[in-house]
């Protein structure tokens, strides 16, 4: 018998289920999301479970969870969109609270350092093949190859911002839809698989739920509601602790990273790392990227990583000074978290209407499917980035060799052999934690 509605416990469990095994990154969860709710389950098509897809990568912020809010508030409105958007990120708030305890107290023994000198050349193969996925699932016309070389050259050699680099490829999709319509309609993901699936619940041809339609009324009373949350909580940690205190500054800093970094964690990641080490000084080179190991190696979005950036931030600066330092830490860690997700909430409920009334227009699917051929420039920059960070030896000024070989390897084991993530980070780990006793 076919389903024809899904029971809000079903949701609910597997929105807890899929915030404790949605390793992977990025492209890992929506992996995972699109082989359960589209292939196994049938809860939505695939033309409408890409749709959002698209749209969630052009929103700044973290595209899998706002995938999931998406999914979730077309499923059982607000409260669908509530519930699987925090399920998806709190199983890993509270691991990588956890972990930054640990790290804290035992991050200088020698055991945990060699653990991370493997996991870390692995982080780097992870990033490219991120971009090797989405780049064989997008690139499918020389001009959206050429607008993710542009797009590439753009950040690595002239410092393009990000919100210039997304404005330019929408720019460009909204010109080119109108010679080579062609281009974005061979980039569909449709064409990738040959499938023939049951019907959906949320089918292609299902009409636009009541509570989905788009509604002026309904905008900005969402729009109003949100700004106000933002603004209490903040108008709040300004009252308690004073602008220039830690806490206000991070919620500040979190806020800007949350609507001004576009293509997902893989491209918020350069801006966190340039504010949080360079610009405030909060926390080291080192602490950020055995943070993004820690995030490869968890659940959740990657840009999770700034529950361990900013739990080490608050130990380190004690945020609190009256009270323990894991306390300090935990709130910092607290604070990041709600002014990274609460925009993205925002975001999804405000126009997440009006994307379903536009899935069979192509202009507007050519911008989002140009802005997705530009994130795969800006994920090529980010393992160019950790791969400087990662392969050369500042101290030393020497190469490294061993760890160049288990990133080769580990990209080897996720293209050619299609291996888990979670396989790769923890065979990497024992590599180096091999390598470590040799030496």
């Amino acid at each position: 018998m076919i389903k024809t509605h899904i029971s809000l416990k079903q949701a609910f469990l597997y929105w807890l289920r899929l915030g404790f095994i949605s390793f992977g990154g990025p492209a890992g969860q929506i992996a995972i999301m699109h082989q359960e709710l589209v292939v196994e389950k049938r809860w939505i098509s695939e033309a409408r479970f890409l749709h959002a897809l698209n749209f969630c990568m052009v929103l700044p912020g973290p595209e899998a969870q706002q995938l999931a809010i998406y999914i979730g508030w077309l499923m059982h409105k607000t409260l669908g969109g509530l519930m699987a958007g925090l399920l998806f990120i709190l199983p890993a708030f509270f691991i990588l609270a956890g972990l930054g305890m640990v790290y804290m107290q035992y991050g200088e023994l020698p055991l945990i350092q060699s653990l991370f000198s493997g996991i870390k050349p692995a982080v780097v193969a992870i990033i490219l093949f991120a971009a090797y996925r989405i780049g064989m699932r997008t690139l499918k016309h020389p001009l959206l190859m050429m607008i993710t070389a542009l797009s590439f050259i753009g950040i690595l050699f002239f410092k393009l911002p990000f919100p210039l680099i997304v404005l330019l490829a929408a720019m460009i999709g909204c010109v080119a839809s109108q010679f080579l319509p062609q281009a974005f309609k061979a980039a569909s993901h449709n064409a990738d698989t040959k499938t023939e699936y049951l019907t959906a619940i949320i089918d292609d041809d299902t009409p636009i739920p009541e509570h989905a339609k788009y509604k002026l009324s309904l905008l900005l009373k969402n729009l109003i509601l949100g700004l106000l949350i933002v603004g209490l909580a903040f108008y709040l940690l300004v009252s308690f602790f004073g602008f220039e205190d830690l806490l206000s500054q991070t919620a500040l800093f979190f806020t800007k990273s949350a609507l001004l970094t576009f293509g997902g964690a893989y491209a918020m990641l350069p801006y966190v790392y340039q504010g949080s080490v360079e610009h405030y000084h909060w926390i080291t080179a080192a602490q950020m990227m055995d943070g993004l190991a820690l995030g490869e190696t968890t659940p959740g979005p990657l840009i999770m990583v700034i529950t361990f950036i900013c739990f080490v931030s608050g130990w380190v600066n004690h945020a609190l000074p009256d009270a323990p330092l894991w306390v300090s830490g935990l709130a910092t860690a607290g604070v990041a978290s709600f002014f990274t997700f609460l925009p993205s909430f925002v975001m999804i409920f405000l126009g997440a209407p009006f994307i379903e009334t536009t899935r069979s227009q192509l202009k507007f699917a050519a911008p989002l499917t140009a802005i997705t051929a530009a994130v795969v420039g800006v994920i090529l920059n980010l393992a160019v980035f950790f791969a400087l960070h990662t392969f050369w030896q500042e101290k030393t000024q020497q190469l490294n060799i061993a760890g160049l070989i288990i990133a080769s390897l580990a990209f080897i084991a996720l293209t050619k052999f299609k291996a888990n993530t979670l396989v790769v980070i923890f065979a990497s780990g024992l590599a180096g934690l091999a390598l470590g006793s040799i030496n």
